[in-house]
């Protein structure tokens, strides 16, 4: 292999689905260059993960596309209960609550998976990036310096990979890891997307029909004309046919079969939870999809999977930019995996009936107190902690000043002195004390927690050293 034949980057990500995409958009924006390639010809096409948990809109809404995922989600329906045919009873699948100043998203937002990864690749290009489509994996390896990736076009060396390449990851399978895990339910499972006839069923509920067959579910998909199916079979296997889709809902709804006008997308699976026995080898990362797998209750695989990416985006980006030890990259196993086996949890009760669908699933009380670039604390809020929203003196919202690939040095209701930074890497504010974070010095990182707190700077310059971030004077 001629070296003037290998084409470079500083990242190279497998899978364009939201996790990919959301690594790709965090990179861009802090002129990482990075390569996302796609086995698939196109955008995969169905509605999958629809559910967009409070937590994963603060984290959209920093990449840049929250007025996008406002303007094509919309709330999730109230599910309504059907027996024989005759409406019976509603009864709500979600907790919802009023947005407060340090929650602004009470609820679930409800968008199909095509719908936000067209949102994501949009904003990608945008900020310069494009996914390589029709573009497979066929081999890897890594040396002490990178990795070279031998893809169906052409060997590609990058300093680091991720594989966001699904739960079949053709990378976590040519490394070795293994997943261990569980079948959450032995009941196989349909999902389609479907056109319903104007009349048929109205789109202001998510319609839950049960039977001794299971389960079959029809859920309006905001934005679109679609409805989102999901069927259980405790008997046989599931005929993903556009026939076999409408004798589905002929046979277990009131509906007849010509009142599904459209079979969109249709896909069978099984239940299951698995946790990869490790989130990194070398150079190669694993993230959503491809680094732990959900059943589809609760809502938990997209959200845990974005976050994923949130978290190490920032990290590569301090390495490959700004000069951070390389070891500042082992924290996103340590932060990512034990979050990702507690939403494993979390997904397994809920389908099974054994928790409802409550706060934990709006994954804001996510946190790293644990982790080990969590350091001190100070007013109301431990170092680790998601840093809530809520107005400033300036009359600014404090994720507007967040926002962006930077950290930032919030003094909240002290004057202390503060040392100054390279803006493009902390900002420092200033506001008034307020309720949710208390008086102190809080240091937010760029994924949107408490790095560092104190009621003064002593302990700040130790904790940014190993972040690649000094300050540059003092004033």
């Amino acid at each position: 292999m001629e070296l003037n034949s290998v084409k470079e980057t500083g990242v190279l990500i497998v899978g364009a689905g939201p996790c990919g995409l959301a690594l790709a958009c965090d990179l861009a924006r802090r002129g990482v260059r990075a390569l996302v390639v796609e086995q698939a010809p196109a955008l995969f096409p169905g509605s999958r993960g629809k559910g967009i948990q409070p937590r994963t809109r603060e984290v959209l809404d920093d990449l840049g596309v929250g007025e996008a995922v406002r303007e094509h989600g919309g709330p999730a329906p109230v599910g309504l209960l059907w027996q024989n045919g005759e409406r019976q009873q509603e009864h709500d699948l979600f907790r919802r609550a009023a947005p407060t100043q340090a929650e602004p998203y009470g609820e679930p937002w409800m968008m199909p998976q095509w719908r936000t990864q067209e949102i994501l690749l949009a904003r990608l290009r945008e900020l310069g990036g494009d996914v390589a489509f029709a573009t497979a994996l066929t081999g890897l390896g890594q040396d002490a310096d990178g990795v070279t990736a031998r893809l169906s076009t052409g060997p590609v060396r990058a300093s680091y990979l991720v594989a966001a390449d699904g739960g079949r990851s053709t990378v976590r399978r040519a490394l070795g890891i293994a997943m261990t895990g569980e079948s959450v339910d032995p009941a196989p499972m349909l999902v389609a997307d479907v056109r319903v006839a104007k009349d048929a069923l109205d789109r202001l509920n998510w319609h839950v029909m049960s039977g001794e067959e299971g389960f079959l579910t029809l859920c309006p998909l905001p934005g679109t004309a679609d409805f989102q199916l999901v069927a259980q079979f405790k008997e046989g296997e599931p005929d993903t046919s556009p026939e076999g889709v409408r004798a589905l809902v002929a046979a277990r709804t009131h509906l007849a079969a010509q009142d599904i006008t459209e079979v969109l997308w249709s896909s069978d699976f099984r239940p299951r939870a698995a946790l990869a026995d490790r989130f990194r080898d070398g150079r190669v990362f694993l993230a959503g999809d491809a680094a732990h797998v959900h059943s589809p209750a609760g809502g938990q695989g997209l959200n845990t999977s974005v976050q994923d990416a949130y978290n190490l985006g920032w990290k590569l980006g301090q390495v490959l930019r700004h000069g951070a030890p390389a070891a500042l990259l082992d924290s996103y196993e340590e932060e990512r995996r034990p979050i990702a086996a507690d939403m494993l949890g979390l997904s397994t009760r809920i389908h099974r009936g054994e928790q409802e669908r409550g706060a934990a699933t709006q994954q804001l009380g996510l946190g790293y107190r644990e982790g080990p670039l969590s350091m001190g604390r100070a007013g109301v809020l431990h170092s680790g902690d998601r840093a809530p929203d809520g107005p400033t003196a300036g009359g600014r919202r404090l994720f507007d000043i967040y926002r962006g690939p930077h950290f930032t040095l919030l003094a909240a209701g002290t004057d202390t002195e503060l040392p100054a930074f390279d803006s493009d890497l902390v900002r420092v504010h200033r506001t008034d004390a307020y309720e949710a974070y208390g008086k102190g010095l809080f240091l937010v990182r760029p994924d949107g927690y408490i790095g560092w707190a104190g009621e003064d700077t002593s302990g700040l310059a130790q904790y940014l050293a190993p972040l690649g971030v000094a300050a540059v004077t003092r004033c």
